[in-house]
């Protein structure tokens, strides 16, 4: 099993990981001012991260102590390269005591919201914005001395040294992370540091990786056919989209109706996409193969592993039936693979699997296709401008986020024809009244969970009942690596559970999940 992999931008700015719970959101950050950006792990040599020619690199916070035992640390080399580098947090702390500073742990902590004083107004990265601003702090020890030849630029009432520069080496580095929307002025002083500290032009466009990707599917696919899973979902369709684009009528897109798609989506899936682009679409009934072989199944990680691995053996029946029309050809699968499922799966960063995803971890060993993957290095957003810039109609571009996996794993339990149909009803009311009330945007996406294996007692009719219990998701995000739950209209939750509870048989309750990512994740399985 492979995939082809995008070729690095003439200007990448790697951020290296330390551990963060905002690396992925430091690498978003650069890609809005417009420059490719990658995440690379703390581990990897410092002679192999110049070895891809960065134009600059962004050393990560971190949840570590930097006098830690076990600290991750870097080798000096790095900052006598002569790339530009940019620490945050944890990263700047590594920069002053591995050039000479000092940071010791002087009761000097810091959460959340901080006053910041700018004392170089004047300065690289400070130039243009107030003198005093807020920041979002995380930090327990403090540099309270800056290593030789570095200007102190902002302090803060406990902390001396809150930022330092050094023009003259190009080394920069914030005690804060102005990666988060809470550091109001964040996202200048990174774009400061892209664009006057590293002197990188802001080039790369949503066209540069169409045009990208569009040479690599032609070089990786050649002469030979592929086909494309459409799940629903706007990154099977982008990618099917991008793959149409690249090599036409080489391309055959196969929607496997698994049975475990939302009310509606299957003809959905078939008029829009269809009539977008033009490409040819099979059909697969698979509904009684899916239900079958997750009978008497509960686990959500052997869920999504037998999902991914029937998904793959359809996928190879469609191969058989293509190639007696078409010819022995077909060799490649196109897969809508983004960012946040590589690093969630263990395959960004050398993080722990946090859980498989039907389109990376829960893949057979086996295989037999060459993985396609042209937006395995973006993010949501970044999929739907793709979208956007291909001519897909916000009908696909706009729909929410919903996982390969399907209902499959919103069904806490077993998974049943009943239980899916009762699902199915749930979610199509919450999805009306979020339409009826113009809330598609607001909202990134909204998981209704069925409890099916928790039974709460009720009152329907003048009746005891003892129904099931659903549960309503609604979470905002930018790319789903954090989410906050939606803070949703009183009037609209009440009308969804009312709804619900008269509508759908056997649910009696109706409860809303108020959990952040992190801790919880955006789906429960």
């Amino acid at each position: 099993m492979s995939s082809a992999s995008p070729a690095a931008a003439p200007d990448t700015v790697l951020v290296v990981d330390f551990g963060a719970q905002y690396a992925q959101l430091i690498a978003r950050r650069v890609r809005e001012a417009r420059i490719y950006s990658e995440i690379v792990p703390s581990t990897m040599p410092v002679a192999e991260m110049l070895a891809r020619n960065p134009k600059g690199i962004i050393l990560s916070g971190g949840p570590s102590s930097v006098y830690a035992e076990d600290a991750p640390a870097i080798d000096r080399a790095l900052f006598e390269a002569g790339v530009p580098v940019f620490g945050m947090c944890y990263g700047f702390q590594i920069m002053a005591t591995t050039l000479g500073g000092t940071v010791d742990d002087n009761g000097a902590r810091e959460y959340g919201r901080t006053p910041l004083k700018v004392t170089r107004s004047g300065s690289t990265l400070f130039e243009g914005t107030p003198d005093d601003q807020s920041v979002w702090m995380s930090h327990g020890d403090a540099c309270s001395a800056a290593p030789e030849g570095f200007t102190v630029t902002a302090s803060t009432d406990v902390v001396p040294v809150a930022a330092f520069e050094n023009d003259e080496k190009k080394l920069y580095g914030v005690q804060y992370h102005p990666e988060v929307m809470h550091s109001t002025h964040g996202q200048q002083v990174l774009e400061h540091f892209l664009y006057r500290g590293a002197g990188i032009e802001p080039t790369w466009t949503t066209g540069n990786v169409i045009e990208e990707q569009v040479a690599l599917i032609r070089e990786q696919v050649g002469d030979k056919r592929a086909i494309c899973g459409l799940s629903g979902g706007v990154d099977s369709a982008v990618a099917a989209a991008l793959v149409q684009k690249a090599i036409g009528d080489q391309l055959t897109c196969v929607y496997v109706d698994h049975g475990l798609m939302r009310k509606g989506e299957t003809e959905q899936v078939e008029k829009d996409f269809v009539a977008a682009t033009g490409a040819r679409l099979v059909v697969v009934d698979a509904e009684k193969r899916f239900l079958d072989a997750l009978a008497g199944v509960s686990d959500p990680e052997t869920k999504r592993k037998i999902i991914g691995r029937e998904f793959i053996r359809v996928f190879e029946q469609a191969q058989l039936e293509i190639m007696q029309e078409e010819g022995p050809d077909v060799a490649f699968l196109v897969q809508g693979t983004l960012y946040p499922d590589v690093v969630e799966s263990g395959g960004g960063t050398g993080t722990a699997n946090i859980k498989s995803h039907h389109n990376v971890g829960g893949l057979p060993d086996d295989i037999e296709f060459e993985l396609v993957e042209p937006l395995r290095q973006l993010f949501k957003d970044e999929v739907r401008m793709v979208g956007q810039e291909l001519g897909l109609p916000d009908e696909i571009v706009q729909r929410q986020p919903f996982p390969g996996p399907g209902l499959g794993i919103r069904i806490v339990g077993e998974v049943t024809k009943d239980r899916l149909d009762l699902l199915r009803e749930a979610d199509a009311i919450a999805r009306e009244e979020l339409s009826a009330a113009g809330l598609d945007r607001e909202i990134w996406q909204c998981p209704v969970v069925l409890l099916a294996d928790v039974r709460s007692v009720g009152v329907q009719g003048d009746g005891r009942t003892y129904g099931h219990p659903i549960v309503l998701r609604p979470v905002s995000s930018e790319d789903a690596m954090t989410a906050d739950w939606t803070r949703m209209p009183y009037d609209v939750l009440a009308k969804i559970s009312t709804r619900i509870t008269n509508e759908v048989a056997d649910v009696n309750r109706v409860v809303l999940d108020v959990t952040s990512k992190p801790p919880g994740t955006i789906e429960w399985e």
